[in-house]
């Protein structure tokens, strides 16, 4: 099944559980946005009969009536909650544990905006949404970087992509094409898995370090994932997280807590003690830096400078 015909049908479903009522074809039509797109009454009318037969076929109870028992209306459709809720039921506390880090994980809407919007035209046509049936049906993910979508969507649909690549050393920027295979969080960070065309190798890419925008290459399905492949074993064992370098920072007496904690050492001075931090990622201490704001100062080496400064001038909208 293609992803916008997932996404259409998951709209359809949306918009049938958010509300009590029996919803009329125009309704539907105006408020999942694949149904308004239709040029003509025809190509609504077939789309709307195939999707409505796949829905039944995926077991998903939905019902036709009318919201009056006295007068006869306009047919409606909705979803019998009822029969599509699932029944009670427990879980082993190694199962919970499992449950419990999938739900910190999945928490933003990839499909948040079509979704609104559908809720949106419901209130606009007079039906009164219940938005608290709809929790459990959106998957979501709560991620800062903006690869991760275009790059899930490649793995996904198993289609190589091409980005712009900050180095963890340097800092400098290089193109980079990837096969990927997988997108896995390991101690707090997004990386992206696969085979690098480049280096004709293996390679962990951390998110945070996409700058610019992805670009898919070629055509969906070309890329073959490996049978069997542990993909937090690639992270663990290819992913820059060991302290490789010292950094100096200056930060303002009683700053910079978390950094004097790693210091391996810390000279006081007059308002401002110099601390000297092991770092294995020039980009993830710059982001940490810059967090300070006017109470933390990168002096060395040049490159962490560079970054910090780089992110600075980003949140003044400004290039230095």
């Amino acid at each position: 099944m293609s992803a916008q015909k997932t996404e259409r049908l998951l709209n359809l479903v949306i918009c049938l559980l958010a509300t009590r009522q029996f919803i009329s074809k125009d309704q539907i039509r105006a408020a999942v946005p694949q149904y308004a797109a239709c040029r003509t009454d025809d190509a609504f009318e077939r789309m709307f009969e195939r999707d409505k037969e796949e829905v039944r076929e995926m077991g998903i109870p939905l019902e036709t009536g009318s919201n009056s028992a006295w007068f006869e209306d306009e047919l409606g459709y909705r979803v019998d909650r009822a029969a599509y809720a699932l029944p009670e039921m427990s879980f082993e506390p190694d199962e919970l544990a499992v449950l419990g880090l999938a739900s910190r994980v999945w928490q933003q809407a990839t499909l948040a905006g079509p979704a609104s919007r559908a809720l949106i035209k419901l209130k606009a046509a007079g039906v009164e949404p219940d938005e608290s049936s709809l929790v459990g049906i959106e998957p979501r993910v709560r991620t800062s970087e903006p690869a991760f979508e275009p790059i899930y969507t490649a793995v996904r649909d198993r289609r190589s992509v091409r980005f712009a690549y900050r180095a963890a050393r340097t800092g400098e920027l290089a193109e980079r094409h990837l096969d990927p295979w997988g997108i896995v969080s390991w101690h707090g960070r997004w990386y992206a898995v696969g085979h690098d065309r480049d280096r004709d190798a293996t390679r962990v890419f951390r998110l945070s370090r996409v700058a610019g925008p992805v670009t898919s290459v070629g055509e969906p399905g070309e890329v073959v994932v490996p049978d069997k492949i542990d993909f937090r074993a690639q992270v663990a064992a290819l992913a820059e997280d060991q302290p490789r370098a010292e950094a100096t920072v200056r930060a303002r007496t009683g700053a910079g807590v978390a950094l004097r904690r790693r210091a391996t050492k810390e000279t006081p001075g007059e308002g401002w003690d110099e601390l000297i931090v092991p770092f294995g990622d020039t980009e993830v201490l710059a982001q940490e830096v810059a967090g300070y704001g006017s109470d933390v100062v990168a002096l060395d080496p040049p490159e962490l400078r560079d970054a910090v400064v780089r992110r600075l001038y980003a949140v003044l909208g400004e290039l230095p």
